[in-house]
């Protein structure tokens, strides 16, 4: 009753208004809710369906852009890490860059990715960069250059080509690189900059050497084309009109998926170029919307999803910080046009516009005959109820007959019905296709990072199997056997392969022996099996040309073939083999076999078995120094033996000789004297020669004796407190009736007030006698000698030196001044009487109390000897 009620108080409203109109309003009314609803949850789920297809797209688009570039970056670092090790582990030395030559060569060959590679000390700088596909350039600056940058052109053969660029008093320590390195103190790229030779764009990764101790020995360094970037993101397809571009904080572009490069020319010169100034319309407006929204892009932390409008086009963004390495701070930027996306916006259209025209026909048709169609618009009234119901998969077909208008109005309205499925099914379809897309890149995604955790857990093995290795107690002794052993079986182990072997060649060169040879099926060793070289030449030649042969097929590689006879038997069907250099020759090869199955190389492998080699060689190394080191401890023990019967031998004929000596001095004292009888003054004239004779040879006789007591340790110190004005005061009186003799003036420059010295007082002063002994003897006429006392500034020791105006002698000839029997012959200085034992026992004297000797000459002006002597106070 109530219902009734309710559609009376309806229905009141329309009284007075012609029926006509009110089915005309009604039919309108439905049409419109029906187009209506259509539309706008087609146009819904299509806008949802593609808001959630691109946020996926550009979000695994940045994440393969992040793992390029990480992959990209990652070069220099294994680089230069690889040389840490090297250098760890003393197989290159950056103090002496002459051996890193064709070490970088053979870098540059296996990391294609680099440009150059570069060495620097506090005075040397060696680099060495690709030239073309067959050449390289050397840049170093040494000693040998005089410390002038010189150019080299290295081809196939290792021939040198000297170039006209020099440049002059070059200091590496003023290159980026170098700087960069000193200031992190540690891994770090520079920033992005701008050769003077080629329109490109450049960045380096620094790694800086230090010692034990901490101090800085050098930098090395990688230098790499920002283009490869550029070439990497281009290989990555965005949609079909979406593009990707890299820049630095401060705006400017590092590299695009366009052909647009990163730089523009000016006067010859390439200039940084800002992304806001790009010619390329989407990468500008995108860096513009993006400096606009952020005033700082310092700003932008945390991963950001944005759009804005381009022309009236919609476009959709993502913005992504990369910071993984030192100093690179850069943002990935994916740009992807909402019509990419937006195909299907056509079929939509049409749709509207039939909507549209079928409503405007049903006016029409609706005004026209709304007296007499009241039964057919409830049919299309059902109809239009069921045509919202898109869940019915039952086609709602109007059928109206006897009106040919409403069979024609019946028609249309059919065909719309037919095209709203056709398009709502094609929607669902496209949606199924997306989905499917979606599953098999994220199929592809997850097959990818499980080839890289493979990858990475094989590097790590690799990598624990070479510190292993090199911390080895067998290798440090070069033990070779055992060491031997252990490479073999770990290797085998860790590339999973059924046989490893080292081969040497034998003393004539003219065979290969197998030393040890690993099988990992059944864990024996062996050796004993050798390879004439003359059998395969080939195989020999390729070892030596390529180092490292890696051979997927032994059946179809003409490199081994000479090999088959042996390969074929124990079923080997892939091979890598490592040859080893010594003292710049190959010494020997390191062999890995896989059987049954053919297996391809990867790059990781091949330069984990490089590494091998390298360690196999170090332990040959190793194995000679200490055969070099055992017999050069038997020739010194050898040489001890010599030393002491040289120095009893010594001691023995002096004593002997000074005896009769003695004697005959004393009976030419005695003939002089007149004993035993008168002489006549030629008598007298032949004893005064006799005696000066004996005197000069019993001096020559002490002074060997005393060198024998020095050198076999026969001397015992007496030390006492000593005055050290007394002590040169003494020292000058003894010498005073020589210079006297040529009228030499003697003085001495001691501070006053100076503590006493612990020495033995007469040894001390046999030192200072015999340097002013020599200063009187090599000093003219008329000249000057004297003494000079000077403390230290902590008073631990205390400067005391002898100073003369003779002849001097030059600077090449101070090394021979305390060798034993060696005198000092120039124009000036004829040989003088005397064994040349003088200073030599001087120096022994001193370095018995801990101190030095130091001489200084110059060639006409006079000498300066300096004993430098540890200051003890009396009370101490």
């Amino acid at each position: 009753m109530s219902k009734n009620t309710g559609l009376g108080s309806v229905f009141s409203l329309f009284r007075g208004v012609p029926l006509s109109r009110i089915l005309v309003a009604l039919f309108v009314l439905q049409i419109l809710l029906a187009v209506g609803l259509t539309a706008y949850l087609s146009i819904g789920n299509g806008q949802k369906a593609v808001n959630q297809v691109a946020n996926e797209l550009r979000h695994e688009v940045v994440n393969r852009v992040e793992q390029n570039l990480q992959t990209y970056l990652a070069t220099p670092r294994q680089v230069l890490r690889s040389n840490q090790n090297l250098i760890n582990m003393g197989l290159l030395k950056i103090e002496n860059l002459a051996t890193w030559e064709s070490y970088l060569i053979e870098q540059l060959k296996i990391f294609p990715d680099a440009l150059a590679i570069t060495a620097s000390n506090e005075q040397e700088y060696l680099a060495v960069e690709k030239f073309n596909d067959r050449q390289f350039l050397l840049r170093k600056a040494d000693k040998s250059t005089g410390y002038d940058l010189y150019t080299y052109i290295i081809d196939s053969q290792g021939q040198r080509t000297q170039l006209p660029e020099v440049i002059k008093n070059y200091d590496a320590r003023s290159r980026p690189d170098y700087q960069t390195a000193v200031t992190a103190k540690k891994f770090s790229f520079s920033q992005i900059f701008t050769p003077r030779t080629e329109p490109t764009l450049l960045i380096s990764a620094s790694q800086p050497i230090y010692n034990s101790q901490g101090e800085l020995l050098g930098v090395n360094s990688t230098l790499t084309h920002i283009s490869q970037i550029g070439d990497l993101l281009q290989n990555i397809k965005v949609g079909k009109s979406g593009q990707i571009f890299i820049i630095e904080r401060s705006g400017l572009l590092v590299a695009s998926s366009t052909s647009e490069e990163p730089f523009r020319l000016q006067n010859g010169k390439p200039i940084r170029l800002a992304a806001s100034q790009s010619g390329n319309s989407l990468t500008q407006a995108t860096a513009k919307y993006l400096a606009t929204k952020f005033s700082n892009f310092d700003q932008i932390q945390s991963l950001q999803q944005l759009d804005f409008s381009l022309d009236g086009k919609r476009q959709f963004l993502e913005v992504r910080p990369f910071e993984g390495e030192p100093n690179i701070n850069w943002l990935m930027i994916v740009a992807v046009p909402e019509a990419d996306f937006m195909g299907h916006n056509r079929n939509i259209q049409t749709t509207i516009f039939v909507c549209l025209g079928a409503l405007a026909l049903a006016i029409i048709l609706g005004i026209v005959t709304a007296q007499w169609v009241t039964v057919p618009i409830l049919h299309f009234c059902r109809a239009t109820k069921d045509l919202t119901d898109f869940s019915n998969s039952d086609d709602s077909v109007v059928k109206v007959q006897g009106i040919q208008e409403l069979e024609m109005l019946g028609g249309s309205f059919n065909e719309m019905a037919q095209d709203l499925r056709k398009t709502f099914a094609a929607l669902i379809s496209k949606n199924e296709d997306l989905e499917l897309q979606v599953k098999q890149q994220t199929q592809e995604l997850q097959q990818e990072i499980q080839e890289r955790i493979n990858s990475e857990r094989k590097l790590r093995q690799h990598h624990q199997v070479l510190a292993e290795l090199a911390n080895h107690k067998a290798v440090f002794e070069g033990n070779l056997e055992i060491a031997f052993k252990v490479i073999t079986e770990k290797v085998a182990n860790a590339l999973e392969v059924e046989r490893v072997s080292v081969w040497l060649f034998n003393s004539e060169r003219t065979k290969l022996q197998c030393i040890s040879l690993y099988e990992r099926s059944n864990q024996t060793h062996s050796a004993g099996l050798e390879r004439n070289l003359t059998d395969y030449l080939i195989y020999f030649k390729a070892l030596v040309v390529s180092r490292t042969i890696a051979v997927s097929d032994t059946r179809t590689d003409p490199r081994v073939q000479e090999l088959w006879d042996m390969l074929e038997p124990n079923n080997i069907v892939s091979l890598i083999d490592t040859s080893l250099w010594l003292g710049g020759q190959m010494a020997g090869t390191v062999l890995y076999e896989q059987v049954d199955i053919p297996r391809k190389w990867e790059l990781s492998e091949q330069n984990f078995v490089s590494s091998i080699a390298e360690i196999v060689a170090l332990t040959l190394e190793v194995c000679d120094r200490k055969r070099a080191e055992s017999a050069l401890c038997e020739a010194k023990e050898a040489a001890k033996v010599a030393n002491r019967a040289k120095s009893t031998f010594l001691g023995n004929i002096n004593h002997d000789l000074r005896t009769p000596l003695n004697s005959i001095l004393g009976i030419t004292e005695a003939l002089k004297e007149q004993v035993y009888g008168p002489v006549s003054e030629e008598q007298r004239q032949s004893l005064n020669m006799l005696e000066s004779n004996g005197k000069n040879l019993l001096e020559l006789i002490n002074q060997i004796l005393d060198f024998t007591d020095t050198e076999s340790s026969k001397i015992e110190m007496q030390l006492a407190a000593t005055s050290i004005q007394g002590l040169c005061d003494s020292s000058l009186s003894f010498v005073k009736h020589l210079a006297f003799q040529k009228n030499i003036r003697l003085r001495a420059q001691i501070p006053k007030e100076l503590e006493p010295i612990q020495v033995d007082e007469p040894r001390i002063r046999q030192v200072f006698i015999n340097l002013l002994t020599n200063a009187i003897k090599f000093t003219r006429e008329g000249g000057e000698v004297w003494i000079e006392v000077q403390p230290s500034s902590t008073n631990e020791y205390i400067f005391i030196s002898v100073v003369d105006t003779g002849i001097g002698m030059l600077s090449d000839d101070l090394f021979k001044l305390f060798q034993p029997f060696v005198q000092v012959e120039n124009a000036s200085n004829p040989r003088s009487p005397g064994t040349g034992l003088g200073l030599v026992i001087v120096q022994k004297i001193v370095e018995m109390h801990g101190g030095t000797v130091h001489a200084e000459s110059q060639l006409g002006k006079g000498s300066r000897f300096t004993v430098k002597l540890p200051w003890k106070k009396a009370g101490e």
